[in-house]
């Protein structure tokens, strides 16, 4: 089971990265030439939204079964940097990233404006797939690589 989800959260990754920046790049460009908000950006940032979502569930589902997470011994688990990473770290950024996904679709949502719209958006989800980024990055892994042996 361990083997199935991590290959499901590993490769979700790249569905994710794939329609975040589709997202930003369409909200980026109709920002800068004052376009209207129209269905397909709605859709592509809804699309956005859901497979983060989607990607969460596997990643909490992955977390409670993976052998590098240690819930139970947290004082343990901080002293080693992989181990506190795993259980910790990794959590926390991808749970504030999904964190600002979700809000800012939901101001795009309730924008009243074109731009506004636009602007929640290029700016919410910008900043979560720097997080994102940033996650990947301490993990020691590739950002577009894939690992089935380590998490």
């Amino acid at each position: 089971m361990y083997n199935f989800l991590l290959g499901l959260h590993s490769g979700l990754r790249y569905i994710v990265l794939l329609l975040l920046a589709l997202a930003i790049v369409l909200s980026v460009t109709a920002l800068f030439g004052k376009k209207d908000y129209t269905q397909t950006n709605r859709k592509v940032n809804l699309f956005a939204m859901i497979a983060t979502h989607t990607q969460l569930l596997a990643g909490l589902i992955l977390y409670f079964v993976s052998p590098f997470v240690q819930y139970g011994n947290m004082g343990e688990a901080m002293k080693n940097t992989v181990t506190r990473y795993w259980t910790v770290e990794h959590a926390v950024l991808m749970l504030f990233a999904v964190a600002l996904i979700t809000v800012g679709h939901a101001r795009s949502k309730k924008g009243d404006i074109a731009i506004n719209k636009h602007r929640a958006i290029a700016l919410y989800y910008g900043l979560a797939v720097l997080v994102i980024v940033v996650a990947i990055y301490q993990s020691g892994r590739p950002l577009l690589g894939m690992s089935m042996g380590n998490p």
